[in-house]
C-alpha cells in the first residue's frame, strides 16, 4: 500500500497546490485523536472534507508529560511512538488502499510521522511504499509575519526545542528558534531580542517582538488569550543576542 505524508501548513487555507493534488489520490486520512472535542483533529478534518477523503480518527496512546530526567524524556517519547506505531499498524492492515497523514506545518520540523511510517514499514506487517509533501512550517510562517530574515549576514540559524534553550544558550548559540514550548522560559535572556508568535495562520494568531526584559509579559499575556480563545496553544519564537560593538 501507499502511504502520503502531507504537510498541511496552519489549515485549509495554507493547503498548496502540490499538497491537495496528493491528498486527492489517497482513499482516507489517518489521524491521531489526542482528546474529546481535539481542535487540532477537527481542522483536519475540515481539510478532508474538502477534498472529499474519508477521516479515520486513531485514539491517541498516552503519553508521559513529566518523566524524570532527558533520559526519561527520551524513553518516554520512544514507548509513546511504539504505541503509535502499532495503532497506526492496525488501522493500515483493515484498510489498505492509499492513506495520508496530515503533519501541521512541515513533515521536517520535530514531527513524528516520518519515523512512525518508517517503523512500520520495518515491521513489515504492512508492506508500504511512502512519500513526502512539503507544508508551510510555523518557521517560515513566523518569519514571514514580523518581516524578518531569520539570520545576519552569512550567520546560522541554531533550531531547537524549549526544554533545550538554555543548553543552546549555554553552548553559543546567539541566534536561536525555538519550537515545541509548554511554556517561555528566558531567564538570562532580558537583553536579547525575541521575535514570537502563537497559533499563526489561525483567526486567534498574535503577534509580540521586542527586548526580552520588555515584552516576556505581554507574550504570557497573549499566550492566555490564545488558549481562552482556542482552547490550545502552539507558539514558536526566535530569540537573538545583541551585537557588542
Amino acid at each position: 500500500m501507499r502511504i502520503r505524508i502531507v504537510g498541511i501548513g496552519m489549515g485549509a487555507h495554507q493547503i498548496t497546490p502540490e499538497a491537495a493534488d496528493a491528498l486527492r489520490t489517497v482513499d482516507y486520512v489517518v489521524a491521531a485523536e489526542k482528546q474529546q472535542g481535539d481542535p487540532l483533529l477537527a481542522i483536519r478534518r475540515e481539510i478532508a472534507a474538502e477534498l472529499g477523503v474519508p477521516l479515520v480518527a486513531v485514539p491517541d496512546p498516552p503519553r508521559d508529560r513529566e518523566p524524570d530526567g532527558d533520559g526519561g524524556y527520551a524513553a518516554a517519547v520512544a514507548g509513546w511512538h511504539a504505541a503509535r506505531t502499532a495503532a497506526y499498524e492496525a488501522v493500515l492492515a483493515e484498510r489498505q488502499g492509499t492513506a495520508a497523514f496530515l503533519v501541521w506545518g512541515d513533515p521536517a520540523f520535530y514531527d513524528s510521522t516520518i519515523r512512525i511510517v518508517e517503523a512500520i514499514a520495518e515491521r513489515g506487517v504492512v508492506e508500504v511504499d511512502y512519500d513526502v509533501v512539503p507544508g508551510i512550517s510555523a518557521l517560515q510562517l513566523l518569519a514571514a509575519r514580523h518581516r524578518i530574515v531569520l539570520h545576519d549576514l552569512g550567520q546560522p540559524l541554531h533550531v531547537t526545542t524549549g526544554r533545550l534553550l538554555a543548553d543552546a544558550v549555554a553552548d553559543g548559540q546567539a541566534n536561536i528558534a525555538v519550537m515545541l514550548n509548554r511554556s517561555v522560559e528566558l531567564d538570562g535572556l532580558d537583553e536579547w531580542t525575541i521575535w514570537w508568535g502563537g497559533n499563526l495562520g489561525r483567526p486567534e494568531e498574535e503577534l509580540v517582538a521586542g527586548r526580552v526584559g520588555d515584552v516576556l509579559p505581554e507574550i504570557e499575556t497573549a499566550r492566555e488569550r490564545i488558549r481562552a480563545a482556542a482552547g490550545w496553544v502552539l507558539d514558536i519564537f526566535v530569540v537573538r543576542k545583541p551585537v557588542v560593538p
